[in-house]
C-alpha cells in the first residue's frame, strides 16, 4: 500500500488515511488551512502533468482536483474511462501504463472496485504519485481530510472533547470509512454511529464507536452531525423500506437538530438527497457547513497534490 514515506520523508501515494500518522494528517490540514486562507503556490507544480483518471463518474471531486492542480500550475489531463478506450477492451492497468508512458507524474484515480487504486499504485514508476479519489466502499482520503478541516475550522484543533455522530449508510460508504480513520487519528473524544442495522457494517469498521439505531438518542449533545447520502439502490436491495420511512427514522430535521449542542455543525459530502437524509431547512440553515466542505475540498486537494508532487 506504500504507506511509508520515502527516505526524504515524502509520501509516495495517498491511498487511504488508515496508515497515515496523526502528525502527517495534521501537517496536511495545516497546509490546507493556509490555502483556504488565500495562500498561493502558483508554480509549485509548474511543468508537472496531472491526469484525472476516472473509471467511475464524478462531478465535484473531479472538478475540485482539477481546480487544485490548476492553482498549483500543473498541466491537467482529463481521462474519462467510461467513454474511452476502456470500452474497447483495454485493461485499467494498460490505460494507466499508457498515460504514465507519456510522462504524466500525478494520477488522481476514482474506481468502483475496492483496492483498484492501490493496485494501480503498485504499477507506478518511481516519482509517479497516485491519489485515491474514491475506490469502491473502501477509501476516499481527501474527503476525510476536507471533513476534518471543516470540523477544525468550526471547533478548533483539539478533538478530544468532541462528540461526533456519523449517520446513515455506513456499510457502503467510503466517505464514512475515511472519516472514521481520521477522527480516530486526531483523537476525537466520542464517535457515534447511527443507522438502520442493515446499513451498518458488521466487521471491525466501527471498533471503538458508540453504535445505535436510535437517531434521537445519537444526536444528544453532539458537536457535529455527519450525514451520509442514501443511495436509491438500497431500496431496490430491500435494505430500506421506503424513502419516507428512512426520513422519519434517520432524516435530520430542524426539530431533531435541537437535540444536538446549540453550536453543533451539520455536514454532508454531497450530493444531498433533500427530504431523505436531510431536510431543506437544515441543509440551507445556519448550522450547515456543506458549502464550506466544498470550498475546503479545493484547499485539501491542493495540499495533497503539493505534498506528493512538488
Amino acid at each position: 500500500m506504500h504507506p511509508h514515506p520515502d527516505a526524504d520523508g515524502r509520501l509516495p501515494h495517498l491511498l487511504d488515511l488508515s496508515r497515515l500518522p496523526a502528525a502527517r494528517i495534521d501537517a496536511l490540514l495545516r497546509r490546507a488551512q493556509a490555502f483556504a486562507e488565500g495562500a498561493q503556490a502558483p508554480d509549485a507544480l509548474a511543468g508537472v502533468a496531472v491526469c484525472t483518471l476516472f473509471f467511475e463518474p464524478s462531478t465535484r471531486t473531479r472538478l475540485s482536483f482539477q481546480l487544485a492542480a490548476q492553482r498549483l500550475g500543473a498541466h491537467i489531463l482529463n481521462f474519462d474511462a467510461s467513454t474511452s478506450s476502456a470500452t474497447k477492451g483495454e485493461t485499467d492497468l494498460d490505460t494507466f501504463r499508457t498515460i504514465q508512458a507519456m510522462g504524466v507524474r500525478g494520477f488522481v484515480v476514482r474506481h468502483k472496485g475496492d483496492g483498484a487504486v492501490a493496485a494501480l499504485a503498485e504499477a507506478a514508476n518511481p516519482g509517479v504519485a497516485v491519489l485515491n479519489a474514491g475506490d469502491g466502499r473502501s477509501h476516499h482520503p481527501t474527503q476525510g481530510l476536507l471533513d476534518m478541516l471543516t470540523l477544525r475550522q468550526a471547533k478548533g484543533d483539539d478533538f478530544s472533547k468532541l462528540k461526533v455522530v456519523i449517520v446513515g449508510d455506513v456499510k457502503h460508504s467510503r466517505v464514512a470509512r475515511s472519516d472514521l480513520h481520521a477522527l480516530r487519528a486526531l483523537g476525537c473524544g466520542e464517535i457515534r454511529v447511527c443507522g438502520p442495522a442493515a446499513l451498518l457494517p458488521d466487521d471491525g469498521t466501527l471498533a471503538g464507536c458508540v453504535v445505535t439505531h436510535d437517531f434521537d438518542a445519537a444526536l444528544d449533545g453532539v458537536d457535529a452531525a455527519m450525514m451520509l447520502r442514501l443511495q436509491r439502490e438500497r431500496m431496490a436491495e430491500g435494505l430500506v423500506a421506503s424513502l419516507d420511512d428512512y426520513h422519519r427514522d434517520y432524516g435530520l430535521t430542524a426539530a431533531r437538530l435541537r437535540r444536538a449542542a446549540p453550536d453543533a455543525i451539520v455536514m454532508h459530502p454531497g450530493p444531498m438527497n433533500r427530504g431523505v437524509e436531510i431536510a431543506d431547512d437544515v441543509a440551507d440553515g445556519p448550522q450547515s457547513r456543506v458549502l464550506a466542505q466544498v470550498a475546503n475540498g479545493v484547499a485539501v486537494r491542493m495540499a495533497a497534490l503539493e505534498a506528493l508532487l512538488a
